[in-house]
């Protein structure tokens, strides 16, 4: 779990003074004569030594990749920051910004042996660490757009507060860091892109990888700019000085750090010709300083060091190993008590409640706000679902760039800052594009770091049947329902789809997919003869997403159909019932990630014949997830799925009408079954 060591604990271990002073919060104070950096930058240093031995004797698995050479580039931001609400966003190479954030040499080398003691627990090992407001992840590029949410959210709270996001040169090439300089440049929000600029990657050098200038890079989004070195006389005031220009100015700047890694990118990998290596330890800023100091003095400083390090290696050393207590099923938070009740929508379409929903999120809820492209009047979004909102909420609605990882980016951090951010994606296919962020930063976070929470809801419209052609009418939720820690919803026009949008968006404090099929926005709201299905008790979210069904008591078959599909089971049952004299029943879930299995186990178990029908492709979808867990429960009926072939989806109605299940298609798949 993670620590909330007191300044005391900080400026300890083992009962050894630690070289360094802490303020209130625990963050080192660091002075900017040479003896104070030396002194900091020295035991970052050792520690980053102690790793790598630690390593050597088999007491640390994984990988680590230390910040030698780079001490004063990894210190010169994090130690200027002195507002409450600085926020520090790092990367694979975090330690030495992580420790002049925090003090916590020990939570940290306990993280990395994987001890109880570690700031996560154990859990996020050397590249994914949180205290207060730190927050690392080893994906190139990843918190960038993160960053970019949270300085939008301290910018709509009048904080001066800032975030550093830290990138090294490696990361240039990543599309994601330009989305979110732009994105940071549109909204003009705090934020501070620090390039560690050290000429290399893993093993290969920017020089072959990097085309132009890097700092023409932030100039062209119009960010301030500037390029300072770690060798440099007065560097460490000079990055004060940046810092202290972005709080003012409160816009968006980037500051590219040329430095030197003196290791290997991580562990033992150092490939680099030994002549290139001497030269750049000739020229280690850390020599440098202890040059401008008495030989006694850095001997002084050099042994309080190691002594502090020696027992913060000894107290890590007692911690216990990691453990679970109990071991974790999952990552998802509670539901909260619903705190908006909207009124009954049977009568308008789903288009219009769901407008409607939006429209009272944004009035009743401060927290709220929605973001995707095109959302503006009179446009109103691609399929109208927002027309209304900027103009009646101005500054809540906010049109985007076309850049889907950006804005989900943005979506992140805006959720871990408090707020309720809705993120409409113009189209489901582009989901693809907003990936990386879902799955490797949105459900993850709460997972790794306990004190994070992220609330996001991203609304895509999705399905076929309109001519949109193969990337614009795919249903791509058979790739999110198996996303750790993502719920996926997708209702139908059965459901009082208002109500779902806003208890996801008020209730439910989970990263969560808000999939709307293009067919329904036209479909009239009306509940007809549904029932709700009773939730099961082990069901996360069952209750607030409920599961309906229609029909025979003791149905020859049950259909069970979701989102989209609905409308086409309905009228297959009606064939089947009118046709073929079958009692036809009808289940229709709108939870399809955590899927409600208890809940569709008591509803289903018992019945002779279950067919499930979807639009997206269905092998290892979620009729595939539904079928294995009636066979693995015992399930002695006959079962059989239905779905779209695994192939493009064509744009001329005549071809795509052929792709798609329809009515005929599903009464072919039950009279087969029977």
């Amino acid at each position: 779990m993670m620590s909330d060591a007191s300044p005391m604990a900080a400026d300890s271990a083992n009962g050894v003074p630690a070289p360094f002073l802490s303020d209130a919060s625990g963050k080192p104070r660091i002075g900017t004569d040479p003896a104070s950096l030396f002194t900091f930058a020295t035991l970052v240093r050792e520690a980053e030594k102690l790793i790598l031995d630690l390593f050597s004797r088999g007491l640390v698995s994984g990988t680590t990749h230390t910040c030698l050479g780079q001490e004063l580039c990894q210190m010169a931001v994090v130690r200027a920051l002195d507002h409450p609400d600085d926020h520090v966003l790092s990367n694979h190479r975090n330690h030495g910004h992580f420790l002049t954030y925090s003090g916590d040499f020990h939570g940290l080398i306990a993280e990395i042996m994987g001890r109880r003691d570690g700031v996560c627990g154990g859990y996020g090992g050397s590249q994914h660490l949180a205290y207060r407001h730190f927050h690392s992840n080893g994906v190139q590029a990843g918190m960038t757009g993160i960053g970019v949410g949270l300085a939008a959210a301290l910018k709509a709270r009048d904080s001066r507060g800032i975030v550093v996001t830290v990138i090294g040169d490696g990361t240039l090439g990543e599309g994601l860091l330009y989305e979110s300089m732009n994105l940071a440049s549109v909204w003009q929000v705090p934020v501070l892109f620090v390039v560690e600029h050290n000429g290399i990657a893993q093993t290969t050098y920017t020089r072959d990888t990097l085309g132009g200038d890097i700092v023409a890079r932030g100039a062209a989004f119009g960010l301030d700019t500037w390029r300072l070195s770690d060798r440099d006389a007065g560097f460490i005031d000079a990055t004060a000085s940046v810092v202290a220009q972005v709080r003012e100015r409160g816009r968006p700047g980037m500051l590219v750090i040329d430095t030197g890694r003196l290791g290997p990118h991580s562990k033992g990998d150092d490939l680099r010709d030994p002549a290139e290596r001497a030269a750049l330890a000739a020229a280690d800023p850390l020599v440098a300083l202890a040059t401008s100091l008495p030989a006694d003095e850095v001997a002084a400083i050099r042994a309080a060091c190691a002594a502090y390090l020696q027992a913060v290696e000894r107290r890590a050393l007692e911690s216990p190993a990691a453990c679970f207590d109990p071991l974790p099923e999952h990552s998802f938070r509670p539901a909260l008590p619903r705190q908006l009740a909207l009124a009954v929508e049977d009568g308008g379409n789903v288009r219009g409640a769901l407008n409607a929903a939006l429209h009272a999120l944004l009035a009743s809820a401060p927290e709220a706000l929605l973001i995707g492209e095109d959302l503006h009047d009179p446009y109103g979004g691609a399929f109208k679902v927002s027309a209304g909102l900027s103009t009646k909420f101005p500054g809540r609605v906010i049109s985007t760039p076309i850049s889907e990882a950006g804005i989900t980016g943005a979506g992140i951090g805006l959720a871990m800052a408090g707020r309720r951010p809705i993120v409409e994606i113009m189209f489901a296919d582009f989901l693809s594009l907003c990936l990386d962020q879902l799955y490797n930063h949105a459900v993850k976070f709460p997972g790794m770091f306990p004190e994070a929470t992220v609330p996001l809801v991203v609304r895509a419209p999705c399905g076929g049947r309109r001519g949109y052609g193969p990337t614009h009418s795919q249903s791509p939720e058979n790739l999110f329902v198996s996303v750790p820690g993502l719920t996926v919803l997708y209702p139908s026009h059965r459901h009082r789809v208002g109500q779902l949008l806003a208890d996801a968006v008020l209730c439910w404090p989970n990263p969560t997919l808000f999939l709307e099929h293009k067919l329904l926005y036209g479909e009239k709201c009306d509940t007809a003869d549904y029932e709700i299905l009773p939730a099961g008790d082990d069901d996360l979210g069952a209750g607030l997403f409920p599961t309906l069904r229609r029909g025979s008591a003791t149905p020859d078959i049950t259909l069970l159909a979701y989102g989209g599909m609905l409308p086409v089971a309905e009228r297959a049952a009606k064939i089947l019932e009118t046709q073929e004299e079958l009692a036809v029943e009808i289940v229709a879930p709108a939870l399809l990630a955590p899927l409600p299995r208890q809940t569709l186990l008591q509803a289903l178990l018992d019945r002779p014949r279950i067919l499930v029908v979807e639009e997206a492709h269905h092998h290892f979808g979620v009729s595939a997830e539904i079928l294995a867990l009636l066979a693995e429960s015992g399930y002695a009926g006959a079962l059989a799925r239905l779905g779209t072939v695994p192939v493009p989806i064509a744009s001329a109605r005549s071809l795509e009408s052929a792709q798609l299940p329809d009515d005929a298609a599903i009464v072919a798949a039950v009279i087969d079954l029977l």
